[in-house]
């Protein structure tokens, strides 16, 4: 069995523990919940100042020029492209993970005759949500199978073949390449959303041909709440990508204030509205951290820290998360009937993880700030939980909006 000092040692020796110190991060705290929310990166702090400060401020209006904010969906763009193995000029930071899955979902289908989306069920709702509202306005459909379902259900009637690469409640992961290898060989186009990927681990999103895809920046990519989301376009389809929400900076020439649409060239005709810039800069500042990272690492990382907390947990609690750590991304979810109460009554001693229904305890490992310490610490302090019956507590049960 790993001893603490065992888990010391291995923080002695890894190649990514100076990151850790980028993050703020209180003393006392085991933050296990950087899958919903990535830690404060400390430069974030000063970059707000001066935005404020000295560009809105002190240049007003000038810094759409100046400062170069009309220019941040493709800046900010082009360092998660980076990140996720896109070409150049193949990614826009701008919306929500949800309004851009319904332009990639849509301008997919516009490509192609074939009347189905397929997906699966352990899609996290909102992308279901968002691939329905795209079927019922083109009269397409959406159908839902099992993800282990998926590639015997790629048939010629698939015209998009669209999935989450991690499964939000259990960490399973799909084998991105093959799959979309699979749905191109049969005629479908492939959307990955990369929200539980970017960051975590290596996609290379151009090395395996993938049509689009999207994602989020406050996960893995630490941009803060709401930060803006991101969309990446195959250069093979950019001339023919027909984004469904016509706004003026998807416009050939915004500036022109035209009565007629005309998309932009590339790239950019993904965009819509007027960036959001306080939030835009906050994940410009966020991605810096990546600058010098090598995600092999990172991958290496996070499959031990999770196969470490893995080796740990009590037998009173059920894996939900696949035991392979070449199976599931950075996290692992287990099963306890009462996990909500278990949950809280960790958050109360300094664990910070999070639930999902119905019965789901969720442990994410961001491995830049996350240490071997933390994963022995949280799986001790769980032991703990479970031999004080905490969970069983009344303030632990009551069930809040949002957790």
């Amino acid at each position: 069995m790993t001893t603490r000092r065992d888990a010391a040692a291995a923080d002695q020796q890894d190649p990514l523990a100076v990151h850790r110190e980028q993050f703020r991060i209180d003393p006392g705290v085991v933050y296990l919940d950087g899958n919903s929310l990535g830690a404060l990166p400390v430069r974030v702090e000063g970059r707000v100042a001066e935005v404020i400060a000295e560009q809105w401020g002190r240049d007003l209006i000038r810094s759409w020029n100046k400062h170069g904010w009309a220019d941040l969906p493709r800046t900010v763009g082009d360092k998660i492209g980076s990140i996720i193995g896109a070409e150049p000029d193949s990614v826009i930071a701008a919306d929500s993970t949800t309004v851009n899955l319904y332009k990639a979902v849509h301008a997919a289908l516009s490509m192609t005759p074939r009347p189905r989306i397929l997906t699966d069920a352990g899609n996290f709702p909102t992308d279901i949500y968002a691939m329905s509202g795209v079927a019922e306005q083109l009269g397409r459909e959406l159908v839902i199978v099992e993800p282990e379902e998926v590639l015997s259900s790629v048939d010629d009637s698939v015209g998009v073949l669209a999935l989450t690469q991690v499964d939000y409640r259990t960490g399973r992961k799909h084998d991105l390449a093959n799959v979309t290898k699979a749905a191109q060989e049969s005629g479908a186009l492939m959307v990955w959303d990369l929200a539980h990927s970017a960051g975590a681990f290596p996609v290379d999103v151009a090395a395996h041909g993938v049509d689009l895809a999207v994602g989020c920046g406050y996960k893995y990519l630490n941009g803060g709440p709401g930060a803006p989301g991101f969309i990446y376009v195959a250069p093979r389809h950019q001339a023919r990508f027909a984004n469904p929400i016509r706004g003026w900076w998807g416009h050939t020439e915004p500036f022109a204030f035209r009565l007629d649409f005309t998309p932009a060239d590339g790239i950019d005709r993904a965009r819509v509205g007027t960036p959001h810039v306080l939030s835009m800069l906050v994940l410009d500042a966020a991605l810096d951290v990546f600058a010098d990272i090598d995600l092999r690492l990172v991958e290496a990382k996070s499959r031990r820290l999770s196969s470490l907390f893995i080796d740990l947990l009590d037998s009173r609690v059920e894996l939900a998360s696949p035991a392979d750590a070449s199976q599931r991304g950075s996290q692992v979810s287990v099963r306890h009937p009462d996990a909500y109460a278990v949950v809280q009554a960790l958050i109360g001693r300094g664990v910070i993880g999070d639930f999902r229904m119905p019965d789901i305890a969720r442990f994410g490992f961001a491995p830049l700030y996350v240490r071997y310490v933390d994963a022995w610490d949280a799986a001790d302090q769980l032991r703990a939980v479970l031999d004080a019956e905490e969970w069983a507590a009344p303030e632990h049960r009551r069930r809040a909006q949002v957790t």
